[in-house]
């Protein structure tokens, strides 16, 4: 083994190990109850929040401390625009803390704001756990989520323009540093998926798209495994997933040219009655392709995060250290699977859309 895999094996172990710590960490915060409920822990994980939790000193002690990244939390009421930093929450969700602003009184109930009824204190929780005093505000919070989708823009914006300086300064045309890391891809994105998918001639017009996607569901995908970041899981959220997709519906329905429209509605070379059949089926397709989209991209981000932290919520399900050594490797394992479905997941939805607009402007064969 020379030194430069060694270099890399050691590195690799310690950032999974670290990752994995930053999960058994948050199945800690609940594990110490007297009824460890793994089902709450790992959905308060996978959701969105309110603020970027880093680290806590002193956990459980009264001079506990919570090192925070406070975002913006903003609401219209009944008074109207309201705003305040998430921090005046004090790091809870199970809605004990109550910040009184523009006339109004809000709690954070399970990383969702409600705003008490007039003439109420505290919240009130019926036995699944919703609140019975208090109504949600319409909120355009700047989330954790929002906030990484900002990031990774501002992350690529940077890769984009570090690369096309690299090729400017080249006099060969030869780029280096950060450019050498970003042509290969690119290539790979015009040769093995835009080209195959929709063609010599018409690629061109979807490449920004299919770069773009690529590369934003990528970034974000690996910004969800870095436990400092809290695993900001924007990719396992379906309101992403689902404008993604959005896009992608749209541009292919533009893009359908009247040899796509025919195949949809009246089928060429089959009968009349298979024609009729046909076309209620094509017709749902239309919908079908980009749903899949959404849900395929959704569900496999989502179950890689649910998967590790179950299998740490084991060492506090039993109670024993015992089963520390089992969880831990397991979690390694998926790691290393999470770090290669991250890509994998980037490329098939560039794939599909690319295969939906090659599809869509696909011309008759005569």
């Amino acid at each position: 083994m020379t030194l430069s895999t060694l270099k890399r094996t050691v590195f690799t172990v310690l950032f999974l190990s670290v990752f994995s710590f930053g999960f058994a960490k948050d199945a800690k915060e609940q594990g110490d109850d007297e009824k460890f409920d793994a089902k709450s822990m790992i959905m308060h994980h996978v959701k969105d929040a309110y603020g970027m939790h880093i680290i806590t000193f002193n956990e459980g002690k009264e001079d506990e401390k919570h090192i925070t990244i406070p975002l913006p939390v903003i609401l219209w009421t009944d008074n109207g625009l309201t705003t305040f930093m998430s921090s005046e929450f004090h790091h809870d969700y199970h809605g004990h803390e109550v910040v009184e602003k523009n006339g109004g009184k809000f709690v954070n109930v399970h990383e969702k704001v409600y705003q008490l009824n007039e003439g109420e204190t505290e919240v009130k929780l019926d036995e699944e756990g919703h609140p019975t005093n208090a109504e949600r505000p319409i909120d355009i919070s700047i989330t954790r989520n929002v906030f990484m989708m900002w990031v990774s823009v501002i992350v690529l914006i940077l890769i984009f323009f570090a690369a096309a300086k690299s090729y400017k300064k080249s006099k060969n045309n030869v780029p280096s540093g950060i450019g050498s890391f970003v042509e290969p891809l690119v290539v790979f994105v015009r040769d093995e998926i835009a080209k195959p998918m929709i063609g010599e001639h018409k690629y061109k017009r979807y490449m920004p798209y299919l770069l773009t996607v690529f590369f934003f569901i990528w970034i974000n995908n690996i910004f969800g495994l870095i436990p400092i970041l809290n695993g900001a899981n924007l990719s396992g959220n379906i309101a992403f997933t689902m404008v993604l997709a959005l896009f992608t519906f749209i541009i292919t329905t533009f893009s359908g040219n009247k040899n796509y429209w025919k195949h949809i509605f009246w089928m060429p070379g089959v009968p009349v009655p298979m024609k009729i059949f046909l076309m209620p089926i094509e017709l749902i397709g239309i919908f079908t392709k980009p749903i899949s989209l959404m849900i395929r991209l959704f569900a496999n981000i989502t179950a890689g995060h649910i998967i590790i932290l179950a299998l740490m919520s084991l060492i506090f399900i039993f109670k024993t250290w015992a089963v520390a050594p089992v969880s831990v490797a397991f979690s390694l394992f998926i790691g290393i699977i999470e770090i290669v479905v991250t890509a994998i997941q980037a490329y098939i939805f560039t794939v599909l859309s690319a295969l939906y607009f090659g599809m869509a402007t696909e011309e008759a064969h005569h």
